[in-house]
């Protein structure tokens, strides 16, 4: 299992939350997503490592800006 941490901006509530959640669970191999919207911090722990490309499509689906690559 890999897990890898993203900083994403824009975020501000539940609500913003769930929608990042539900556009990363979205990805394959996706196993757990944590959100820490007062941080501005993601967590997700996959199978295998994701294409950062995939990452940033999903963080902008669900309408926010990914900061940074994973930490």
């Amino acid at each position: 299992m890999v897990q890898s941490t993203y900083q994403v901006r824009g975020m501000t509530c539940g609500h913003c939350a769930q929608s990042v959640t539900s556009e990363l669970t979205a990805l394959s191999g996706v196993q757990t997503v944590e959100v820490d919207v007062e941080a501005g911090r993601v967590t997700i722990r996959s199978a295998e490592a994701l294409p950062l490309a995939e990452v940033q499509r999903a963080v902008d689906e669900a309408g926010f800006e990914l900061a940074g690559s994973p930490a």
